[in-house]
This record gives structure tokens, C-alpha cells and sequence, in this order.
């Protein structure tokens, strides 16, 4: 039924995202060791690079195909299998944006992150879902998506590099 290959999506992706908020924490955990505070704010070139590299270069349109087409080839049963492979392949450059942005929150902080997680997956999913059947709103996030990205990649870097204080060091040397 179309429900439960609803709920098979939203399970593969909670996984999937879980599995890449997990090793992004191990690894901001590691990065937390970093002596200079300012210098764990370095991380934030990270996203800045991902948003230059996705102005320039843009999404793989072929990657977003493949994904398309082994969805429709899945049956329900492999479906959370495959939205959560999916999830984890095509998230590779989330964790470019996860590790510094886990590496600037301290624990409460760092809870009320994974709390918006958990309600902002099935939000999404949720909007997601409802968008894309509506082939205006469909058009327009596809012709926009090159500008909006890495804006919001180039900003978070930014964001990332001023709560550590990089940007501040940098200034006064």
C-alpha cells in the first residue's frame, strides 16, 4: 500500500540521516580536543567550499536519476533498505556540514540539534512529499536550487567560523 511505502521511506531515511548524525558526532567529539577554539571555527570552510563547489559546479543530475530509478525499481520490502543506503551515499557531503556545525555546540545545545533532527525529518519528508506533486513549486525549486544551496552552505561556514571565533582572530592579526 502506498502508506506503508510512505512510512518504509521515512524509516530508511531516519537511518540513513541517523547513521551520518552519528559518525558526525564521533567526529566532532575528536575535533573538540582541537586546543584554540578558533581553530575548530575552520571547520566552517568546509560547508563554504561545498557551497562554492555546488555554485560552480551544481548537483549531479545524473546521481539524482539513479536515485529515482532505484526507488521505482524497489519493492516494499527493499524500500527502507534502499532509502536508507540512498540516504547515507547521496549524504556524504552532509557530513562536511555536521561535524563543524556538532563541533561548535556544546551538550544541551548539541540535544536541542538532534531534537529538531528527529522532528525535521518527518517535516520534511512530510513537505517534500506534498511539494513535488505540485509541478509549479516542483519547476521552481529546480531551476532555483543552484542559488539557494550554496547560499545557505556559504552562510552556515560563516555562521560556523564566527561562533568559534575564527573570523575574529583572523581579523585582529
Amino acid at each position: 500500500s502506498q502508506n506503508k511505502q510512505k512510512w518504509h521511506i521515512y524509516a530508511g531515511q531516519y537511518l540513513g540521516t541517523g547513521l551520518l548524525v552519528g559518525a558526525s558526532l564521533v567526529a566532532a567529539y575528536v575535533v573538540n580536543f582541537v586546543p584554540e577554539e578558533w581553530m575548530v571555527g575552520l571547520l566552517g570552510l568546509i560547508p563554504i567550499y561545498l557551497g562554492i563547489r555546488f555554485a560552480i559546479v551544481g548537483e549531479g543530475e545524473e546521481e539524482e536519476e539513479e536515485i529515482i530509478e532505484r526507488l521505482e525499481q524497489s519493492k516494499a520490502n527493499q524500500l527502507f533498505w534502499t532509502v536508507t543506503l540512498l540516504t547515507i551515499a547521496s549524504g556524504g557531503d552532509n557530513l562536511g556540514i555536521y561535524i563543524p556545525y556538532f563541533a561548535s555546540l556544546d551538550w544541551s545545545q548539541t540535544l536541542v540539534a538532534l531534537l529538531v533532527f528527529v522532528i525535521g525529518i518527518i517535516i520534511f519528508c512530510e513537505i517534500s512529499r506534498m511539494l513535488s506533486s505540485i509541478p509549479l513549486i516542483f519547476e521552481t525549486i529546480e531551476k532555483y536550487e543552484r542559488i539557494i544551496v550554496p547560499i545557505v552552505f556559504i552562510l552556515l561556514g560563516l555562521y560556523i567560523m564566527y561562533e568559534n571565533g575564527t573570523i575574529e582572530t583572523f581579523l585582529i592579526v
